[in-house]
């Protein structure tokens, strides 16, 4: 590769991004890593997701980067299928983690769902309401306080669509490098039911895998066992 780096992770939820670190220290033993992120400074910019992607196409253009593999988790997987329909050419491989195969319907929606259907419930209620279904019954990892604080952060400086006056859709469809999905069978938010209609938009060597358990953060719980299965296929799919 003429290029420094492998893979390019996409971050656009820097709130949350520790969630993301087990993963990233295991693939690093493989493969070469940047890691690119993305804070939303205007709150009322329109269409700020289009913004995210075309920010990492000039990232991609000041690296030369050229054939890496992508990946992203929840929003910032959105963030990445957006860039791999639109530049295909630049990347070997897509790799998603806990996205929908309706890319919108992320974490943000069930919150901003909630807000509308449970008018007496503070913001604080339905965070912790969130927390519950992101982590199941794993211990989480933070202070509540703290993982209620990183929540709701990103509920601002990510690129989310919503609001409390309207859900986004954006459109379905598949893309024309080889793809990776990954989601968890415990996951309520991308679940396992949502998640395997994937294969309606898959080609011939795609690939969906489900992590046994870890709910929507199965990649910081089980950082060896998606691991592994990511490595695989990147192996496979590493430009020659």
């Amino acid at each position: 590769m003429s290029n420094n780096f492998d893979v390019v992770w996409v971050n656009v939820s820097p709130s949350l991004k520790h969630f993301d670190l087990p993963l990233q220290q295991y693939l690093n033993k493989y493969f070469r890593i940047a890691r690119w992120e993305y804070i939303q400074d205007n709150f009322d910019e329109y269409n700020c997701i289009e913004t995210a992607v075309e920010l990492l196409y000039d990232f991609f253009l000041k690296s030369e980067l050229h054939q890496v593999h992508l990946i992203g988790h929840g929003i910032s997987g959105v963030v990445a299928l957006l860039f791999a329909q639109k530049y295909p050419w630049r990347i070997s491989t897509l790799t998603l983690l806990a996205v929908s195969p309706q890319p919108a319907k992320t974490w943000h929606v069930h919150y901003y769902t909630q807000r509308n259907l449970s008018l007496d419930a503070s913001r604080q209620e339905i965070l912790m309401n969130i927390a519950g279904r992101l982590f199941g019954n794993h211990k989480i990892p933070h202070p509540i306080h703290s993982l209620l604080a990183a929540l709701n952060k990103d509920l601002y400086i990510s690129p989310c669509m919503h609001s409390l006056f309207k859900i986004i859709d954006l459109p379905k469809g598949e893309v024309s490098v080889p793809l990776m999905v990954c989601g968890s069978n415990t996951d309520t938010i991308v679940s396992k039911f949502n998640i395997t209609n994937w294969k309606t938009y898959f080609k011939a060597k795609d690939i969906l895998w489900l992590c046994p358990d870890g709910h929507h953060f199965f990649h910081y719980f089980y950082p060896d066992k998606v691991g592994k299965q990511i490595n695989n296929f990147w192996q496979k799919n590493s430009y020659k």
